[in-house]
């Protein structure tokens, strides 16, 4: 499941990065030093695109391994989001991360079947393709990725498929933030909860329900009766392909923001979210070891590119106005905000303290023994790195 939460993710990322750097954007000759230009923005774009398709990160990818919690993955969208000269303070990572993950979880829903979540991805890489088109060899990074889907899920069973599919409807089922968007097409209650339509193409490779069959012992069909449903359903045309190239023909992950829309996000203020936030913070976590271990393998091939010389990194802002974000920062819940945890092994002895303090304060589930069961135990695992 982690390759496909990740893609598809990073995918959704990248359509709201390039709606907000295009809206942000100055004509170069008339951009001050501190203005996007649309060469910032393709560079941007680019880095980023570049780091997310690092070979070796892809292989860490791709190995068979657990589906890690969701503030692993934030912690790796973190460092991706930062892979270029782009800077996002606390309020808009959070709303960039908000926007990201109820995105790909209304895909998810809206899956006519649990294959067709191949069919998304595909539609997240076709459109990621797109943004470096003039860039043959990051072009080239992106279609070895895609050869590599192809390989890994072409061969697995529909069964395979919806347990990838329960996969991410358990690690997406308490989320539930109100985005504009949704909200104004009537997709989203104003709970957070998603409509799912009754009506529409049914799954491909099956029929349009409202008959009843009866058979005998001998497979002949003895009686037919037919029922009213309570929606209008067509069968599709033809099925989408999971070729290198081609029709997808299923339009979920697709670019939702190519059309002029404002990105805007609204947190549900439900106390029921919010105490489900809060006690995935309090709980300690037995996979404390694993998650650092799978944090250090691919945040090493996500380096944040510090501005050198006179160049200076460019702020971006998720929101309307700096005041806006001011205010998202000063009234986000304290338990809905991420800390990010920078790895790195070094014996200098100040930053060996540094690691340690942050280390402290995560559970391990099963300590060494004679150790103390905190940041000594998973301070000793980072040297082993």
């Amino acid at each position: 499941t982690l390759p496909l939460l990740f893609l598809n993710l990073g995918g959704e990322m990248l359509y709201i990065l390039d709606q907000r750097l295009r809206a942000q954007s100055i004509p170069g000759e008339k951009a001050r030093k501190d203005e996007w230009t649309d060469v910032d923005r393709k560079r941007v774009m680019n880095d980023i695109i570049t780091t997310m398709f690092n070979k070796k990160f892809m292989e860490e990818l791709f190995k068979p391994q657990e589906l890690y919690s969701k503030k692993a993955l934030r912690t790796v969208y973190d460092r991706l989001a930062h892979a270029s000269i782009m800077r996002l303070n606390q309020a808009s990572m959070d709303k960039l991360y908000d926007l990201m993950t109820m995105a790909f979880k209304y895909q998810v829903l809206l899956c006519p079947r649990p294959k067709d979540i191949l069919l998304v991805t595909f539609n997240h890489l076709d459109a990621i393709k797109d943004f470096v088109r003039d860039s043959p060899g990051i072009l080239n990074q992106v279609d070895e990725t895609f050869r590599q889907l192809i390989e890994t899920y072409s061969c697995l069973s529909a069964g395979e498929f919806q347990l990838i599919r329960q996969t991410l409807l358990v690690f997406f089922q308490d989320m539930h933030i109100r985005v504009s968007i949704f909200l104004k097409d009537k997709v989203q209650n104003s709970n957070g909860r998603f409509v799912l339509p009754i009506s529409g193409p049914v799954p491909w490779g099956t029929e349009v329900p409202g008959l009843i069959r009866l058979f005998n012992r001998n497979g002949d069909e003895v009686k037919r009766t037919e029922f009213t449903t309570g929606g209008n359903y067509v069968t599709p045309q033809r099925e989408g392909s999971f070729d290198l190239y081609g029709d997808r023909v299923l339009k979920l992950g697709t670019n939702m923001y190519s059309v002029s829309r404002p990105v805007e996000t609204h947190i549900s203020g439900s106390s029921k979210n919010l105490a489900s936030h809060a006690k995935e913070n309090i709980a300690p976590n037995p996979l404390a070891k694993e998650e650092l271990n799978f944090l250090a393998r691919l945040l090493g091939g996500l380096e944040i590119k510090k501005p050198g010389g006179s160049e200076t990194g460019f702020r971006l802002n998720l929101f309307t106005t700096d005041e806006e974000e001011e205010h998202a920062a000063l009234t986000r819940p304290e338990e809905l905000s991420y800390k990010v945890i920078n790895i790195e092994a070094t014996q200098e002895p100040g930053r060996r303290a540094e690691l340690s303090r942050i280390l402290g304060e995560l559970e391990v589930a099963e300590p060494r023994p004679g150790s103390s069961g905190k940041g000594e135990d998973l301070l000793a695992l980072m040297d082993g790195l």
